[in-house]
């Protein structure tokens, strides 16, 4: 039977490196993002590949948006939730507004909740879930204190749901990559060396390499990259 998985965060970035790495034969990849011209340079790179693909728009800081996604998935089973998507917010503490606050929260917290709500209960047993959390799970940075909380959450949410969820043979796993080359830094003022960071094809690696291994093996934290110092 092929396998169906549901990667958020699709149409760029690690997202669409996680799509094309999981992109084989007969399996079906479910691409979620708010970019639809993007998305559909994504499907047709995984189309390319074998997989079959279907794209879902959808904008993760509406919850009623991701109750309509979630019903047009349907009740077929699904095997992998990669809750990628995300947002940074990088500012010093007194220039945050409330609303990019919030929306951070939205994106980077409240979605991988609602996602993991409600479809644990579509997971057969040796289903994973796969949570990309950062090194600023881990570590604080100065101006980064919306995305470190949002990452510290998740974090704390992830092991408790792991705990929930083993009794049903479903993997929570979280991958914590360093400072990773992508278009995030474009909305983000500073100059970055990316030509220093992690390629997104790295966390992608680690993404097959989680979903792959048997239930057997016991894969809970990956990380990778550098997980100490500047971002």
């Amino acid at each position: 039977m092929s396998k169906r998985f549901l990667i958020t965060g699709a149409s760029r970035g690690i997202g669409r490196a996680i799509a094309n790495k999981l992109a084989t034969p007969g399996r079906e990849l479910l691409l979620h993002g708010r970019d639809q011209e993007a998305l559909v340079e994504v499907f047709t790179e995984v189309e390319t590949a074998g997989a079959r693909p279907s794209i879902l728009l959808c904008d993760l800081t509406q919850p009623s948006e991701i109750e309509e996604m979630v019903q047009k998935m349907g009740s077929e089973p699904l095997h992998a939730l990669i809750n990628n998507a995300g947002i940074a917010v990088v500012k010093p503490l007194g220039e945050i507004p409330l609303e990019d606050w919030q929306s951070a929260v939205d994106v980077n917290i409240t979605a991988p909740f609602l996602l993991t709500q409600k479809l644990a209960p579509l997971m057969p047993e040796g289903a994973t879930i796969v949570n990309i959390l950062s090194v600023a799970a881990k570590t604080g940075f100065p101006e980064w204190s919306s995305y470190s909380m949002c990452k510290f959450a998740l974090e704390g949410f992830s092991q408790s749901v792991r705990e929930e969820l083993r009794p049903l043979g479903i993997r929570v796993v979280n991958v914590y990559p360093s400072a990773t080359a992508t278009e995030i830094w474009d909305d983000i003022e500073g100059r970055w060396p990316r030509d220093k960071m992690l390629p997104a094809e790295e966390v992608a690696e680690a993404v097959a390499y989680a979903l792959a291994r048997p239930t057997s093996v016991l894969v809970e934290n990956i990380s990778v990259g550098r997980q100490s110092g500047n971002l």
